[in-house]
């Protein structure tokens, strides 16, 4: 989603870097994602990713995921475009 709304438009992913798996997520947990642009080039962007799980019996958040995306923004066709400026 983030990805999405920096992009304005369509974007896939390219590349996943450092993806840590802290904890396991067990059922019955709530699974919370949290996002931070990093940075943003011509086409593409890096997307740095958290996921935190809110215990089921205890109600206790632990971090669960660390990790960077690399996502490319494209057009209808597949393309890469220009990612437009900050509004």
């Amino acid at each position: 989603i983030a990805g999405v709304e920096r992009a304005q438009g369509r974007v896939v992913t390219i590349a996943v870097e450092a993806m840590t798996f802290i904890r396991p997520v067990k059922v019955g947990d709530v699974l919370c994602v949290y996002t931070n642009v990093d940075s943003i080039g011509r086409t593409s962007m890096k997307i740095h990713i958290e996921a935190w799980a809110r215990r089921f019996r205890s109600n206790v958040r632990e971090k669960v995921t660390d990790a960077t995306f690399t996502f490319v923004a494209i057009d209808d066709e597949g393309r890469p475009r220009p990612i437009p400026a900050a509004p």
